[in-house]
């Protein structure tokens, strides 16, 4: 259903149906569960690497903070891909890059291969992400928030449905196994949705809501604009330092566990 092409009546695309919009969310929202354990997953993974080759622990946490410079602020520039070469071809780079890099982590035994791992897979992450959140947005301008938001929801969704399965095999099979097993499987996974991503053509979606009492929608702002305004700069910083602090939990959330002694409490709700 995703894949069929609307049709063009006199040079101009005609409104597809709300079940096409729809479709490319979900998409987007499965490619979002799909890389969430490379954020999210890591802190599983530190316990066992430490133990098994003796590095410090600070030393291997770098690995993730690579993670996340590499996943974030190449965005931008994944994002001008996008508009120029589509969705699918950076979704599917992605998706390799995701891939690839937890395989290089399943045979890493130096601190700088696992560095490698993590900036490989940080950019893979960061191409699936910006360019789901984009296409949310790009398939729904009467529905911003509520796209985007979705999409989002995806990628804490992948997470917690993953948790136990991860540890799972950590536990049975060794960390190795468990960084090639699911690198594979979710690359495989972002890697075949990429095909079914497009991107809305004029008239194929609705406008985009104006309503005077929201500033957002009175006008639309060029990048080198929005650069220049304050109101941009304390939105990023305030993303900054709320996403510091909440990396720094979910990172060594693991180790801090396991130190104290509850990593094996059972948990029930």
């Amino acid at each position: 259903m995703t894949r069929a092409e609307p049709s063009k009546v006199a040079g101009k695309f005609e409104p597809v149906g709300d079940g096409y919009r729809w479709g490319q969310l979900v998409i987007g929202v499965i490619c979002m569960v799909m890389i969430a354990n490379l954020h999210y997953g890591w802190t599983f993974f530190v316990p066992d690497i430490q133990k098994k080759f003796g590095f410090d622990r600070a030393a291997i946490q770098w690995a993730f903070t690579l993670f996340v410079l590499f996943e974030t602020w190449l965005v931008p520039v994944e994002g001008w891909f996008v508009d120029k070469y589509g969705p699918r071809v950076v979704v599917l780079f992605g998706g390799l890059l995701c891939g690839i890099g937890w395989v290089i982590n399943s045979y890493a035994e130096t601190l700088n291969m696992f560095y490698l791992g993590q900036v490989v897979a940080g950019i893979g992450a960061g191409a699936v992400y910006g360019t789901c959140v984009g296409s949310a947005l790009k398939w729904f301008p009467d529905k911003r928030g509520l796209a985007a938001g979705i999409t989002a929801a995806g990628f804490g969704a992948g997470s917690a449905l993953t948790v136990a399965p991860i540890q799972w095999m950590i536990a049975e099979n060794g960390f190795q196994a468990a960084f090639f097993n699911f690198g594979i499987g979710q690359g495989l996974v972002v890697c075949a949705l990429a095909f079914f991503f497009t991107s809305p053509k004029k008239g194929q979606v609705p406008d985009a809501v104006n309503n005077a009492n929201i500033i957002q929608t009175r006008r639309n702002y060029t990048p080198g604009e929005v650069a220049r305004q304050p109101i941009f700069w304390l939105m990023y910083f305030m993303f900054v330092i709320v996403g510091a602090g909440g990396l720094m939990i979910t990172a060594n959330l693991k180790p801090i566990a396991a130190d104290i002694g509850v990593d094996k409490v059972p948990v029930t709700i």
